[in-house]
């Protein structure tokens, strides 16, 4: 059966998973950035560009499971892009360009719906305006029996998380102190949602903490 998971999320020491002002210079917020480092070097994230990256290792291993074999992917409507309130026009169409790295149905939470978006690599943008569990339905009907992701951010992770609708958890806690930011933690208690630590393993740059319940 599958299972709707988070995984290779990125946070702080300090429990933030972006920082603040996301911009189009910013897209993760003001040194959000800092919280990839151990992704960016992974033949995961140089793939996207074309490029080799490194294949070995823990980063990798958990970049490479917690970024492919997915049926279907949610998103915050900040993870889509900066713009707010009312959609202006649809020409915006996502951070990726013409070919997004889901290549999956890609469902984005908003308050104002738009018509869907088929792009290059088998990835659609569905704009889900009903709320997380309906988002959740449909992710699960497009997902074949594969894994849903739960992709971000980070309020959109506590919602899923609150709506006790996860199954199986992965943060890389990078050693970052960002101070302020988007907090995934605050108001949560994940022992009382039933989740334990499974796996935990340490690298230069990220410590991955693996929660299932």
């Amino acid at each position: 059966m599958s299972k709707v998971r988070v995984a290779a999320f990125s946070l702080s020491v300090d429990g933030f998973g972006a920082g603040l002002e996301q911009s189009l210079n910013d897209p993760l917020g003001k040194r959000g950035a800092e919280l990839f480092e151990w992704f960016f070097p992974t033949r995961t994230f140089q793939a996207m560009f074309g490029k080799e990256g490194e294949s070995e290792g823990a980063d990798a291993k958990y970049a490479s499971s917690g970024n492919t074999g997915f049926g279907a992917f949610i998103l915050g409507r900040n993870m889509f892009g900066p713009v707010r309130g009312e959609w202006p026009d649809e020409n915006w169409k996502g951070w990726w360009g013409d070919n997004p790295p889901y290549h999956a149905p890609t469902f984005i939470l908003t308050h104002y719906p738009r018509a869907p978006i088929v792009m290059e690599g088998g990835t659609t943008f569905h704009f889900v305006s009903g709320g997380v569990e309906e988002a959740l339905m449909q992710a699960k009907a497009a997902a074949g029996g594969r894994d849903i992701k739960i992709g971000g951010g980070v309020s959109t992770v506590r919602q899923y998380l609150q709506a006790g609708l996860v199954d199986e958890i992965h943060f890389a806690i990078s050693p970052v102190v960002l101070g302020r930011g988007e907090a995934m933690f605050a108001g949560i208690d994940l022992p009382s949602l039933g989740f334990r630590v499974a796996a935990h393993e340490a690298t230069e740059k990220a410590t991955h903490i693996v929660l299932k319940k």
